[in-house]
Parts: C-alpha cells; sequence; structure tokens
C-alpha cells in the first residue's frame, strides 16, 4: 500500500482561495500605502506652508502615536479606514518642521530628493525580491525586534550625551532594521500571516516613514549638508 498522501479536490480549491486571498490583501494593502503615502505628503505641505514649531511636531507625533493604537483596535471594522487616514495625516504633519529645517540647508532640496529617491529604491526593490522569490522572512522577527529596541534605547540615551557618531550609527541601523522589516511584513502578507490590509499597511507606512527620515540624516551627514 502507498503511503503517499493523497490531495482532493477540496485540498486545491482550499490553496486556490487562499492565493486568491493574499494576493487580494496585497492588492489593497498598495492601494492603501499609496493613498496614505499621498495624503501624509499633503498634510506634510500644508504643515511647512505653516510653518509650525518643533513643539507643535512632537505634539503632533505623540498624537500620532495615540491614534496607532486607535487603528489597531479598529482596523476590522470600517472605521479602521478613517482612522488609519488621521493617523497618516497627522504623521505627515509632524514632519513638516523636520522638512522646513532640511530643505534651509545649503542644497536641502538636492538632499530631500535623494532620500525620497533611495527610500523608494529600497522599499521597491526589496518588495520586489519578496513578492519574486516567495521567500519566507518570517525567521528575521526576533532579530528585527532586538535591533529596533537597541536602536531605540540608544536614540533615548543620545538625547541626553548628543554624540553625533552614535547618532549616525543609530540612523544606520535604523535604516537597515527598516530595510529587514519590509522583507518581514511583506512575507507576512504573501505567506499568510497578516491578513487584515489595514495593519499591514501602517506597518508598511511606518518601515517608510522611519526610513526616508534616517536616510536623510545619513545623506545630508555625509554630503556635508549640516556643516
Amino acid at each position: 500500500m502507498s503511503n503517499k498522501p493523497v490531495f482532493t479536490s477540496s485540498d486545491a480549491s482550499f490553496g486556490a482561495s487562499g492565493i486568491v486571498s493574499t494576493n487580494k490583501v496585497l492588492k489593497n494593502t498598495y492601494m492603501l500605502l499609496g493613498m496614505t503615502l499621498a495624503f501624509s505628503a499633503a498634510t506634510a505641505g500644508v504643515a511647512m506652508a505653516m510653518n509650525l514649531s518643533h513643539t507643535v511636531a512632537l505634539v503632533l507625533m505623540l498624537v500620532g502615536f495615540g491614534l496607532l493604537f486607535v487603528v489597531n483596535r479598529m482596523a476590522d471594522s470600517a472605521k479602521g479606514l478613517p482612522a488609519i487616514f488621521a493617523f497618516t495625516g497627522v504623521m505627515g504633519a509632524s514632519l513638516g518642521p523636520t522638512l522646513n529645517f532640511y530643505l534651509a540647508l545649503p542644497g536641502g532640496p538636492s538632499l530631500v530628493m535623494q532620500a525620497l529617491g533611495g527610500t523608494a529604491i529600497v522599499f521597491f526593490g526589496l518588495s520586489a525580491y519578496a513578492l519574486t522569490t516567495r521567500k519566507d522572512f518570517s525567521y528575521m522577527g526576533g532579530f528585527l525586534m532586538v535591533g529596533l529596541i537597541v536602536a531605540l534605547v540608544a536614540g533615548i540615551a543620545n538625547i541626553f550625551l548628543g554624540i553625533p557618531a552614535l547618532s549616525l550609527t543609530i540612523s544606520a541601523a535604523i535604516v537597515m532594521v527598516m530595510s529587514g522589516l519590509i522583507l518581514f511584513d511583506t512575507s507576512r502578507i504573501i505567506h499568510g500571516g497578516e491578513t487584515n490590509y489595514i495593519r499591514a499597511t501602517v506597518s508598511l507606512y511606518l518601515n517608510i516613514y522611519n526610513l526616508f527620515l534616517h536616510l536623510l540624516h545619513l545623506i545630508t551627514a555625509f554630503t556635508g549638508g549640516d556643516d
């Protein structure tokens, strides 16, 4: 008697439905991600035009963190969509003063464009790699979380220490961690680890947000823009 597993038509239909479901989550995630990034850019532009202070930006960022919990709680309901736009809008607005600071530096517009271009290349390149190879990057989760915690603790410590070299090291580490998280989060969607496109969008949005900020910091430092 053969010990080979028997695959029935129901197994095939289950697999097909799983692929269709995954593709739907991917499609919805990328559509929502594009819309939220555009909305963030718009609110950042408004904040720049209003010349908001860094204190206001800090308040907006704290509000954004509060909205992050709201989004996660409402992600399974219709209220999740307005919640995610509120979150990304506030986070975009919090970028306004930072962008104004960098744009005021010598060659500022070029620095910002380089950071935007670098962020796009990293995101699309890593996403394409994860989508085409369909590799499972779930094994990276623990390592990335540890790296993120270490970078966060070091960042808080450097607020008091004010060591430029440490600041650059932290930014470089965060760029690496965010790059890894793009692979990790995309892989989770592909392999069914994340089936809620609102939560998936939030994860990728935060990866892109932090990647852009710290790439901008590194590019500015290494091109002498902050002299």
